[in-house]
């Protein structure tokens, strides 16, 4: 795994857990990362950090809408 170092001016009041969940939240958000390795990066359940999302204006629907109409045209051809 990478380790990253940031220096933040002194009047960012941000803690390393919030840094931590929003780099893992915009980097789910682009793609860059599953929500399960976003959630393990920022040290919460999928769950939480699925609700966490949201303070962070990430969708937990990350789904291009072409990848949402090749599910609904994979779904269609589907018959059981």
């Amino acid at each position: 795994m990478k380790t990253l170092t940031f220096n933040l001016p002194e009047s960012v009041d941000l803690d390393e857990k919030e840094a931590k969940t929003f780099f893992a939240a915009k980097l789910y958000e682009r793609g860059t990362l599953s929500l399960g390795q976003a959630a393990e990066l920022a040290g919460y359940s999928k769950r939480t950090f699925m609700e966490l999302l949201g303070n962070y204006a990430v969708s937990i629907f990350n789904s291009s809408s072409a990848d949402l109409e090749n599910d609904i045209l994979n779904a269609q051809g589907y018959h059981s």
